[in-house]
Formats: C-alpha cells, structure tokens, sequence
C-alpha cells in the first residue's frame, strides 16, 4: 500500500471520525491478495481501531462445488452474523463470535469465542465486507484493487497453489465484484502497483 493510498484512506477516515456522534463503521473490500489486511491494520494503528477479519466469518464449505459464482458470492460469508456483531458494536456494546476454524478445515468454528470491547472505529476488512446486506451499517466503503499479476504472485506466496478450491471463490469474488459491489458504490477505490 502506498503512503499516498493510506493518506487518501485515513483522510477519509479522519473526516468520518469528526462528523460522527457515534462508532463508525469502515469496510475495506477488495479481492483476495490485494492487501485488504494491511490497510486495515495500518489504520486501526493510525486511530485506535478495531479490526474484524471477514474470514473469520467463512461459511462456504471445505468441498468444491458446482453451484454458480452468484451463489457462492451470496454464501460464501455468514452475513448474518457480521450484522449481528456489527450492529452490537455500532450501538457502543461488546460483541462475540466464533470464528471458522481454518486450521481444522472441517467446516467448523472454533470453540473458543472471540470477543470484541466497544470501539469508536471499528473496520470490517474481508472479500464481501461490503455487500448490500451490510450497507446500512458500514460509514465508509472502501475497495482495494492491485493488477492481476500482483495478486496472483502474493496468493501463491501466502497459498503454495491456486488448485480448484481456490478457484471457484475467484470465480464467486469475479462475480461480488461485478453485480454486488461494483466500483461506483464505493466511497473510496485505491488502485494500487503492489
């Protein structure tokens, strides 16, 4: 991410934080390997925030499925349960979940839950943190985009291998990205080299 890119987020951010009475509520979307994570840790650090990891949320299955990109968008996250904790946290009260166990794999959730204190900035961060069904929620909507060939090289990094299982939420982000969420609904879109 870039320091103009930051600049130009936080400056948003700043803003919101002065207008608002209460919690705001900051989506960072983007692609998988677009730096989604470092943007919105960088600003938590910048102003106090909370971060809540989207995947955290994951409710798509461990299996390959055939179903169309349009259904693995509309599942793939547990929406639900992002605006119970967000809606918790944007009245000023404490919130908990159980996140998908991604080291079990199995479709699980960890037994143990994570538990979140009342924060004046709380930043949503994930592929889909800034559907529709979310938007009354979130203040600012952010969307991180870096060129193919830089996402590609950081997911192989992170993932050994792009295999089917991979694949098929590429397909369903392809599909968020062109229907559900399009550029023009964001309040900020940052184009970045990597």
């Amino acid at each position: 991410m870039s320091g103009n890119a930051l600049a130009r987020a936080a400056g948003l951010v700043a803003s919101s934080l002065d207008r608002a009475v209460g919690p705001v509520v900051v989506a960072v979307d983007g692609r998988s390997g677009v730096g989604k994570s470092t943007l919105a840790a960088q600003l938590a650090e910048q102003f106090g925030g909370l971060v809540i990891e989207g995947d955290d949320f994951y409710a798509g299955g461990t299996g390959i499925l055939g179903d169309p990109p349009a259904s693995r968008a509309a599942r793939c996250i547990d929406w639900q349960d992002q605006r119970r904790v967000l809606g918790l946290l944007k009245r000023g009260q404490a919130a908990a979940w159980h996140a998908f166990d991604w080291d079990a794999f199995d479709g699980s959730r960890s037994a143990q839950a994570t538990r979140v204190a009342p924060a004046r900035l709380v930043i949503l961060e994930g592929t889909y943190s800034a559907r529709p069904e979310l938007a009354d929620l979130t203040d600012l909507r952010l969307l991180l985009r870096v060129p193919d060939a830089v996402r590609l090289v950081r997911l192989l990094a992170r993932e050994g291998e792009i295999g089917p299982w991979e694949t098929q939420w590429h397909e369903a982000e392809d599909w968020y990205f062109a229907h559900a969420a399009p550029a023009d609904q964001f309040d900020l879109v940052l184009d970045g080299e990597g």
